[in-house]
C-alpha cells in the first residue's frame, strides 16, 4: 500500500466517524423533541380542563378571585409559549397556580362536595399522573442527548454541529424543599 491509500482510508474512516457522531446526536434530539410532543398533548388536555375547573369554583370562591385571574393567566401563558424552555417555564407557573387553587378549595366544604368538581379534580390527577411519567420519558431522552454532547471525541464536534446541553423539564421548584422533613404539629 502506497501513503495515498493510507491517507485515503484515514480520510473515509474519519468522514464516517463524523457521519456517524453526527446521525447520533440527530437521532437523540429527535428523540426530545418526540418526547415533548407526548408532553404537549398532555399539556393540551389540561389546558383544556382548566376552563371548566375555573367555572366549576366560580361560583364557590366569591372571595378567591385573585386565585382564578392567576390560574387563567397561567393557562394563557402556558398556552402561547413557543419554544420548549418557555413551555416548561409557563407550565411551572400554571403547576404553581393550580397548587394555590387546592389550597384555597380547602376551605370550602361545599365546593369539595360537588360531583361536577370532583369529577373535574379527578380528571386533572389523571392528566396530571399521565403528564408526570411523560415528563420522566422526557427527561431520559434530554439526559441521553446531553450525555451524547458532552461525551469525548462528540463534544468535538457537537458545538460545531450546533448542538448544545438541553434543559430538562422539572418541577420549577426549590429542591431544598425536597430534603427537608414536612412539619407536623397537632
Amino acid at each position: 500500500m502506497n501513503t495515498g491509500t493510507i491517507i485515503l482510508i484515514v480520510i473515509g474512516a474519519l468522514v464516517i466517524f463524523i457521519i456517524s457522531v453526527y446521525n447520533n446526536l440527530v437521532n437523540l434530539r429527535n428523540r426530545r423533541e418526540n418526547a415533548f410532543a407526548d408532553i404537549d398533548v398532555q399539556l393540551k388536555q389540561r389546558h383544556d380542563l382548566i376552563p371548566q375547573l375555573v367555572n366549576a369554583v366560580k361560583g364557590y370562591m366569591k372571595h378567591e378571585e385573585g386565585v382564578l385571574m392567576k390560574i387563567t393567566e397561567a393557562r394563557t401563558k402556558a398556552m402561547q409559549a413557543g419554544s420548549i424552555d418557555g413551555k416548561i417555564e409557563a407550565e411551572n407557573q400554571l403547576s404553581q397556580a393550580l397548587s394555590g387553587l387546592k389550597v384555597a378549595v380547602e376551605a370550602y366544604p361545599d365546593l369539595k362536595a360537588s360531583a361536577n368538581f370532583l369529577q373535574l379534580q379527578e380528571e386533572l390527577s389523571d392528566i396530571e399522573n399521565k403528564l408526570a411519567s411523560v415528563r420522566r420519558f422526557f427527561n431520559s431522552a434530554t439526559r441521553e442527548l446531553n450525555t451524547s454532547i458532552e461525551k469525548f471525541p462528540n463534544n468535538l464536534l457537537s458545538g460545531m454541529f450546533g448542538f448544545t446541553r438541553q434543559s430538562s423539564f422539572d418541577l420549577g421548584m426549590d429542591r431544598s424543599n425536597y430534603d427537608k422533613s414536612p412539619d407536623v404539629s397537632f
